[in-house]
């Protein structure tokens, strides 16, 4: 006589759960990186858009990544200030400088164009001023691992509308002006509340501008210079 197999009633089965796939949101110039890549490759479903503000967008934390030459750079043109401004739009946001297994951030000889004061004193202004929390990753792949680990601690999503901050006839200025290379905030006020326009910088003498900010004036040489 054939017997039925017995179950037990409390036995039971594997049920396998269907991971969700991390979501972000990033920028479209991000599409040929490597961290776009290294997200990709750990599963992360990645939606390319036109963000007028950061470079991801991890459901509700803003991220504005910067390599360390492109940190320094547009620490020094000015870009990276009114990009932190923007960023105020979003509650919460991150500033992640990518690559110090790779390349110094800062040293005291000037290596990259600028003194280790000049970058420490403008981290210490990322914190205090515009309280943006600022993560050092090692490399992309840090910086990927960063990313998918946020996708899965957060829970809300952020708004997408938000816009690039307008500014007012005295930033214009001072931002063209922080666009010539060692022209810093301080420096470009210093010219304009002496000058008063651009104009009247372009037609002042090197010696004028020798005069009011020291050898920084050497750089308005370029204005000049023929293309």
């Amino acid at each position: 006589m054939n017997q039925k197999p017995i179950f037990s009633i409390f036995s039971k089965k594997k049920i396998l759960k269907k991971t969700e796939k991390p979501k972000i949101i990033a920028d479209y110039r991000e599409k040929n990186c490597l961290v776009a890549s290294e997200l990709i490759e750990n599963n992360a479903e990645v939606d390319f858009r036109e963000l007028k503000v950061a470079d991801y967008l991890v459901k509700d934390v803003a991220i504005e990544r910067k390599t360390i030459s492109d940190f320094i750079s547009s620490m020094m043109n000015g870009r990276l200030r009114k990009q932190l401004e923007e960023l105020q739009q979003y509650e919460n946001k991150l500033l992640i400088i990518e690559g110090i297994n790779e390349h110094e951030l800062y040293s005291d000889d000037n290596e990259n164009g600028v003194h280790g004061n000049s970058v420490r004193g403008f981290l210490l202004s990322i914190l205090l001023k515009y309280k943006i929390p600022v993560i050092l990753s090692k490399d992309y792949r840090d910086t990927a691992r960063f990313i998918l680990i946020l996708s899965k601690r957060t829970e809300k999503e952020s708004s997408l509308n938000v816009s690039k901050k307008s500014l007012n006839k005295k930033e214009r200025l001072q931002f063209i002006l922080e666009g010539f290379p060692g022209i810093g905030p301080k420096t470009a006020k210093k010219l304009l509340s002496h000058f008063k326009t651009l104009k009247n910088i372009a037609n002042a003498s090197l010696e004028e501008l020798t005069n009011l900010i020291g050898k920084k004036a050497d750089v308005f040489k370029l204005i000049e210079e023929q293309y």
